[in-house]
């Protein structure tokens, strides 16, 4: 089975078998959930294994678990998908939802790794996501991770009655954007959500 390796963490394609009762709790825990989903959709065991098999029979959804080097454990998932082949652009969503690795920094490794997935195995051009404003551990790890704040959508999002935006994040493959379109991207950062 392929596996993406970095110095903490490596990343393979996630088994059924994998799926256990501690990582189901981690979509229990509201905390961890609160900037996960939009939707606000309770996430099953049976919504989950559903979404991982059509996508993997689909061709273009894609889930990966995020495991440490040291003690082969199991501590979040990389979901890259729906990947789009004509244009080869993907969301790529990570989740470190065991609690005894939060704040090491190991978001930081998971998403680079993500990244190396995406531009080597899927040869993508793009990735992009988008995430509350509120959410600045996320838009500091994906940063951290290569990734450039690209743009912002008022009022996106409605938190306990109120606006909130989206803070819009992209990670470019070199072999398809020049060093200058990826600088004109970085100089216009601060205009969009001031992260350094």
């Amino acid at each position: 089975m392929e596996v993406f390796k970095g110095e903490r963490l490596y990343l393979r394609e996630i088994n059924i078998s994998d799926i256990s009762d501690t990582v189901m709790a981690w979509f229990d825990d509201e905390e961890l959930m609160k900037f996960y989903t939009s939707s606000k959709n309770k996430i099953t065991k049976e919504k989950l294994l559903s979404s991982i098999e059509e996508g993997k029979k689909d061709g273009n959804l894609f889930t990966y678990g995020i495991f440490t080097n040291d003690a082969n454990i199991l501590i979040g998932t990389i979901k890259l998908g729906p990947i789009h082949f004509i244009h080869k652009t993907s969301d790529l969503v990570a989740l470190i939802g065991d609690r005894n690795y939060l704040g090491k920094g190991l978001s930081v490794d998971a998403i680079s790794l993500g990244n190396q997935l995406a531009f080597e195995k899927f040869n993508l051009r793009k990735l992009y996501g988008g995430m509350y404003e509120s959410n600045i551990a996320s838009i500091k790890a994906y940063t951290r991770a290569g990734w450039l704040v690209e743009g912002r959508l008022k009022g996106f999002y409605e938190v306990e009655g109120r606006n909130e935006d989206r803070i819009l994040v992209g990670c470019f493959n070199p072999r398809y954007f020049s060093e200058e379109e990826i600088n004109q991207i970085k100089e216009n950062e601060n205009r969009y959500f001031p992260i350094r």
